[in-house]
């Protein structure tokens, strides 16, 4: 049994109980018979309709890399409700997150100090700076998981859900993955395309894309969401930003920028710096809640008072009220890591500048430095990629959003093209936010649970409307 952290699942209201149990892996799946680890699992068991026969399990995972599913499928379960009548439910932590070893680089004063003091650089001394600090990152990560980090990649987690596959007794994998997950469903699908089952990707990530035009990507993600939640705004007679979506970018632009200098007082006594404005700004802009608290963040800062966007940006890196952080971004930064051959430099960071700031003039200048994340990592992947090419597997449903801002819809479109002929069937909706069906739109609802329930799949490039 798994020696939790923090409180037990509620349990559901059908009087059902969650169960946990960890599944044994080795470290190195090119030596099976050497060292291990132990990966966390939470099932809940199918309620039967009366109708719908038992499928087998349905597994999750939630996206990040770095999202624990052990803590979030207890949240989502009751979205998940219709899905039970087939499934017993599984989420699994990864390796390096949560609950299975999840890497953990600084302790939680380290991050604040972090967060506090590193600020992004306007010159050399403050690009100097930051080097240092990612190096540092990296060898506190190297210090306290080093022999791990060489095996955090999307193919060894591929190949421990093959073994968790075989363990729950099916033939075959029935899954559902978001974001990061879609890369992980298609890399297993890559390795085992006679073992999909029933498969559902939502929110791809781009397949073929490095790190340099992933980043690029997501900078053009956000500022599209920016505009948007802008436009919306400005049609609010109690919008912070004015009446027209170009002068609440300058002043949303306006206000980042000066916190370079004049961090703002929050009621948590830590300052609103530069960097955490932006996690707070970026973060809000995943889902339409996110979206309706950014409006009243903003109205506070604008007004002196980063109390709203400071909560915003501990909702995004995992930071709880008594200032416990989740590993999720150690997490995420292990395995990009594991997984990217690229390593840009400073040099880079200044050649692109130019078409970050082109692709997000406001949040450009600080997503381009995103490129150094793995800058002193001590792991480099052969390749940018792993391969997700997976002809013979069975049809797999990609459900990608136009206006997502983290894994833009172009990746979805390409994700199908990767996956080879026949085998990705892509169903659109048109609206915002970053995951589809756990947004609860009806109409990508129906289509996911048709497919995982009883096989069916949509028409590849049927839409659904944002009010479906």
């Amino acid at each position: 049994m798994l020696q939790g952290g923090g409180p037990a699942p509620s349990p559901p209201p059908d009087g059902a109980t969650w169960e946990c149990a960890d599944l044994t892996v080795p470290v190195d799946w090119a030596d099976p018979a050497g060292r291990t680890i132990e990966l966390a699992l939470i099932r809940i068991d199918r309620r039967g309709d009366g109708t719908t026969p038992r499928i087998g399990s349905l597994v999750f995972n939630f996206g990040g890399p770095g999202g624990s599913a052990v803590a979030s499928l207890p949240a989502f379960e009751p979205r998940f409700t219709g899905l039970r009548a087939g499934f017993d439910l599984v989420g699994m932590d990864p390796r390096g997150v949560g609950a299975s070893s999840g890497v953990v680089c600084l302790d939680d004063a380290g991050v604040d100090r972090e967060l506090r003091e590193v600020g992004f650089p306007r010159d050399t001394a403050g690009e100097e700076e930051w080097l240092r600090s990612r190096e540092a990152y990296a060898a506190a990560c190297a210090e306290r998981a080093g022999g791990l980090l060489p095996h955090l990649t999307t193919v060894a987690t591929a190949r421990d859900l093959d073994l968790l596959r075989h363990v729950l007794g099916d033939s075959r994998l029935h899954y559902y993955g978001a974001s990061y997950g879609t890369k992980l469903g298609a890399v297993y699908a890559a390795l085992f395309p006679d073992r999909v089952g029933r498969m559902v990707l939502d929110s791809p990530v781009d397949p073929g894309r490095d790190l340099v035009e992933r980043s690029l990507g997501q900078a053009e993600g956000f500022q599209r969401a920016l505009e948007v939640f802008l436009a919306e705004c400005a049609g609010r007679e109690d919008c912070p930003t004015g009446g027209h979506p170009g002068e609440g970018a300058r002043l949303v632009g306006d206000l980042l920028d000066g916190l370079a200098d004049r961090p703002l007082p929050t009621a948590d006594g830590r300052p609103l710096t530069q960097r955490l404005a932006v996690h707070g700004v970026i973060g809000s802009l995943y889902s339409e809640s996110g979206r309706a608290r950014l409006r009243a963040a903003l109205e506070r800062a604008l007004a002196g008072d980063g109390t709203g966007l400071l909560e915003a940006a501990d909702r995004y890196l995992g930071r709880n009220a008594e200032g416990r952080y989740r590993n999720l971004h150690a997490a995420n930064t292990a395995v990009n890591c594991a997984d990217f051959a690229s390593r840009p430099g400073p040099a880079e960071v200044r050649r692109y500048r130019a078409e970050f700031l082109a692709a997000s003039p406001v949040l450009g200048p600080y997503l381009v430095w995103d490129l150094t994340a793995c800058h002193g990592w001590p792991v480099v992947s052969d390749r940018d990629q792993p391969e997700v090419h997976a002809p013979g597997a069975r049809s797999i449903l990609l459900v990608g959003t136009t206006g997502d801002p983290a894994t833009p819809y172009a990746g979805a479109e390409r994700m199908r093209e990767a996956l080879g002929d026949g085998v990705g069937v892509l169903l659109t909706l048109e609206g915002e936010g970053h995951g589809a069906y756990t947004a609860g739109n009806r109409c990508v609802v129906a289509a996911v649970d048709a497919h995982l329930l009883s096989g069916a799949t949509p028409r590849d490039g049927t839409v659904c409307e944002r009010t479906g």
